[in-house]
């Protein structure tokens, strides 16, 4: 450890509990400097060790010789008319995400990112326009929380504000899973943010084997990205339904709400698409799909963005739409639609990411109408 250099020194932020007290372990001290440090970074927002007045100023040295805390770096905040927020982070490498606070009168969700970009091609989105260049690590997932409380603390007053996280932001955090598991365990835990496991929900695309191991290693809400109602539909819209069909992902599903008592249901997300996906047939054929699933669905109204084709379901359909599920007995509501002013709204976190895959010439092609 003591030979560690300034590129080598290990970024606290990103250490969970358990991997938190293998670090001062390996230092020679006592686990309970594990408890110290993640209150310290995560409740009380320190970076600085020298503020660390619990930490003997031998230890605090020998911290700043070999590790850091640090977060993304805050390169733009927009507001919204409505009270969202939007922020540009940029990272180590250059690469930037963007990360969402939604503040309601009951809660405060952040929608945090996974990813730099998206490696799953879904046709409505714009990050998937983006293109995939890497994943986040802990330090960048958690750092999203940490950099969120500390921009509105001041404004608000409450360090407690962040209520609920969402992982819908850019990315699949289940094709970052270790990663992503790391940074929940450290917004459930006490040390950390003491959030609910209610109140922190996975979305996914339908990665089913990581669902699977999801269930087992942490408790934490779900989200599925379905969008259609059936495999046709979705192969277009979600072409990871390819790989796992619809039949596939509605078993893993029941399997995730069956591995602990208390998981009550899984929350469907459903974008309205203009004569795409909106029709009463489809409807009806969600309805089938969901009549043995304890499930609540999210109907999202498609966010346009620049070159899309797609058009947003009008209100009328939408309300038909949600009509005839609750109708049926499905526990079904529209989404508002927030942050509409500063493309922070569901499926418009492009971000600023490095286009590895091409993809945007490919959906360029698409547009035109020219087969690749």
């Amino acid at each position: 450890m003591n030979t560690m250099t300034t590129e080598q020194k290990v970024n606290l932020l990103g250490l969970d509990r358990e991997a938190m007290e293998a670090f001062f372990v390996e230092l020679g001290e006592k686990p309970f400097r594990a408890r110290q440090m993640l209150q310290w970074i995560h409740q009380n927002g320190v970076h600085d060790f020298e503020a660390m007045t619990n930490i003997s100023k031998a230890l605090r040295q020998r911290l700043m010789d070999i590790a850091e805390i640090r977060a993304p770096e805050v390169v733009m905040d927009q507001h919204s008319e409505d009270g969202t927020h939007k922020w540009l982070l940029r990272l180590d490498d250059g690469q930037c995400i963007e990360t969402v606070f939604i503040p309601e009168r009951d809660r405060g969700t952040l929608c945090i990112s996974s990813q730099v970009g998206c490696a799953l091609d879904c046709t409505f989105c714009s990050t998937a326009r983006q293109g995939f260049n890497r994943n986040l690590s802990v330090a960048e997932i958690i750092g999203q929380l940490w950099v969120a409380r500390q921009q509105l603390q001041p404004e608000i007053g409450k360090s407690r504000i962040v209520t609920n996280v969402v992982m819908m932001g850019m990315g699949e955090p289940l094709l970052n899973f270790d990663n992503a598991v790391s940074a929940m365990k450290l917004m459930l835990d006490d040390l950390g943010y003491g959030l609910s496991k209610r109140r922190v929900t996975l979305s996914t695309s339908g990665v089913v084997p990581a669902m699977d191991r999801l269930r087992d290693v942490l408790d934490v809400a779900l989200a599925v990205s379905l969008h259609a109602p059936n495999d046709e539909l979705r192969n277009e819209l979600v072409p990871l339904n390819r790989k796992y069909p619809i039949a596939e992902l509605m078993a893993a599903c029941k399997r995730y709400l069956g591995a602990q008592s208390h998981r009550m249901r899984v929350t469907i997300e459903y974008v309205m698409l203009e004569g795409v996906n909106d029709q009463p047939e489809h409807a009806r054929q969600l309805i089938r799909l969901l009549q043995d699933l304890p499930a609540k669905v999210n109907l999202i109204p498609f966010n346009p963005f620049p070159e899309t084709r797609y058009k947003r379901s009008s209100p009328q359909a939408i309300q038909r739409f949600r009509d005839m599920l609750q109708a049926a007995g499905l526990n079904t509501i529209t989404r508002k639609t927030r942050g509409d002013d500063i493309d922070a709204a569901c499926g418009q976190l492009a971000g600023k990411v490095v286009d590895r895959s091409r993809r945007e010439l490919h959906f360029a092609r698409i547009e035109q109408g020219v087969s690749r």
